[in-house]
């Protein structure tokens, strides 16, 4: 031993403490991977410098990183190396309300990849469900490049062809979408997708996942907001649950990064309005989204029964099994009360959904009071036979309802449309009938036979001009308490249904969109619109009318 040093030994028994690999205090670790900061600091330090807001109140100003998108997201996706220094992430998916500045933080990523990634020939794509959503990245890329003098001298924009191209290193950037989803053979360096959610299938994701395997660091990107389909196809759930898997256990698969802001699931609620839980969920509140107007969305939503679900997804990052849920069983119960005074004899405005004959048809009575208060009466139709396959295979209580009056049986196995017809002429010689609206579809030569009764029958279309003012007094009378119904198939209907809502925030409900059978909602709202028209001259037949 060289003279003049001492040498510390361990003590007796113990070995000499191994120096932990960079990155080790981090929630992403897993043997096998290094943290190297620099690496994660020039991709910050690119976007910051080079990247000019192009619009709003940014306009002109460097791109401003917010800390969560350094620390949570940034830093983790390229910080982490392998021991040869490659990314250690391939894929990643990372799921945020919206107005958190999602898309523009992929149209900055986008030129990273595209100019100072250091890859030769690089191709890099946005991708969406939709033409119109691919293009929101590409404005926002096309913008950021030219608002940047830097870049706008080293890039080239072709708007037209929705390209940008780096002549000096053979590199561009293109967009695609769902429409043209046939994408093989492309060499993929890296893919930016957004609002995974929007997908209406797996086709375009399934062949660009592995569209840089040729690439030594090629990336997938998604960032979306949660959606409502949770079946196995729906490849926003796939990523979503894979994400939950992988950040719970990173040694699942290293090469995978999720990261999900969301509200947890609240059985109640009431509770989502939380203001806890608001932060929790968007980390770019009180920047991209200001606390008063989120507030203001907050409150429209406890309000208004269709608002709710839009506002839990899109708001909170909740996934929801539909896409605007209408009524919570709840507060749909709330009305289940008998009429104060006896229906018979009083007067009545009937909606009639006549289905396709194997399926269920509904009649609803709507009965006013002087209060403002209704009560709703229902008839339900259904083929036997059909109603005992259904039972068997979905697991409702059909043969129940049928032995309760709830429903009433027809022989076979197609509705008897006979039985239908008898059955609203009996309450017509019970019931004041002041008309009965229905839907043209499948209806027509019954409404005319009605008509040769003596009911005042009327059209009722099923667009967004006729529903939306009777789907919207429908809600507003079962948040006010103010409509009584005594039906358990009706209120079966009542959770299953969900709304559609149009640019104009116009409803209406969509069959489509529900879970299940709701053709005694959409008769309750056709009976609230005829009633709501009562001024229009009895005089008028169904033919001349369109509600």
């Amino acid at each position: 031993m060289p003279r003049g040093r001492t040498v510390k030994e361990s003590p007796p028994g113990k070995r000499p403490r191994k120096a932990r690999p960079a990155g080790y205090d981090r929630p992403e670790y897993v043997p096998g991977f290094v943290f190297d900061q620099r690496k994660a600091d020039r991709v910050i330090r690119f976007i910051e410098t080079f990247c000019i807001h192009s619009k709003g109140q940014w306009a002109g100003q460097p791109f401003q990183l917010m800390e969560w998108q350094k620390r949570d997201i940034l830093e983790p996706l390229f910080g982490w190396v392998d021991a040869e220094g490659r990314r250690r992430y391939r894929t990643a998916a990372i799921f945020t309300p919206k107005k958190q500045g999602k898309s523009t933080l992929l149209s900055a990523l986008a030129l990273y990849f595209l100019f100072a990634d250091g890859e030769p020939g690089a191709e890099v794509y946005s991708a969406a469900a939709d033409r119109f959503q691919a293009g929101i990245i590409a404005r926002e890329c096309f913008a950021l490049a030219k608002s940047s003098p830097f870049l706008s001298k080293n890039l080239e924009v072709v708007e037209s062809r929705n390209t940008i191209i780096h002549r000096q290193s053979f590199s561009r950037y293109s967009v695609l979408s769902g429409d043209n989803f046939r994408a093989e053979g492309i060499n993929a360096s890296a893919i930016l997708f957004d609002e995974l959610h929007a997908q209406r299938d797996r086709r375009l994701f399934d062949a660009l996942r592995y569209a840089g395997a040729a690439r030594r660091q090629s990336c997938l990107i998604s960032i979306s907001t949660a959606g409502f389909d949770r079946s196995p196809n729906a490849i926003w759930w796939d990523q979503w649950t894979y994400a939950e898997r992988v950040a719970a256990d990173p040694g699942v698969d290293p090469t995978f990064f999720g990261k999900i802001y969301a509200a947890p699931e609240q059985a109640d609620p009431e509770k989502y309005f939380d203001r806890k839980l608001w932060r929790k969920a968007n980390p770019s509140l009180g920047i991209t989204v200001s606390e008063e107007s989120f507030a203001a969305d907050a409150a429209e939503a406890r309000a208004r029964p269709a608002a709710l679900n839009s506002w839990l997804r899109y708001r909170l990052n909740v996934p929801t099994q539909s896409d605007v849920r209408w009524f919570s069983p709840e507060v749909w119960a709330e009305g289940d009360k008998p009429p104060p005074v006896p229906l018979a004899g009083r007067q009545c405005w009937l909606g009639l959904d006549l289905a396709s004959t194997y399926d269920i048809t509904a009649l609803v009575a709507l009965f006013p009071s002087e209060d403002g208060t209704f009560d709703v009466d229902c008839r339900f139709f259904i083929p036997r036979k059909n109603a005992a396959e259904r039972e068997l295979r979905d697991r409702i209580p059909y043969a129940q309802w049928l032995r309760e009056g709830h429903i009433i049986g027809t022989d076979g196995d197609i509705c008897d449309y006979g039985v239908v017809r008898e059955h609203i002429r009996q309450y017509a010689a019970d019931h004041q009938v002041m008309g009965l609206a229905a839907d043209r579809w499948n209806a027509a030569a019954t409404m005319t036979q009605l008509q040769g009764d003596g009911l005042e029958v009327y059209g009722f279309s099923q667009g967004f001009g006729s529903m939306a003012a009777p789907s919207r007094l429908l809600e507003n009378l079962v948040v006010g308490r103010k409509l009584r119904h005594r039906s358990p198939v009706l209120a079966w209907m009542a959770a299953n249904v969900a709304v559609q809502e149009d640019a104009n925030g116009n409803i209406r409900p969509s069959k489509k969109a529900s879970t299940e059978k709701i053709d005694g909602i959409v008769a309750l709202c056709m009976a609230l619109g005829l009633h709501s028209t009562s001024q229009v001259k009895s005089s008028q037949s169904w033919e001349m009318i369109e509600i």
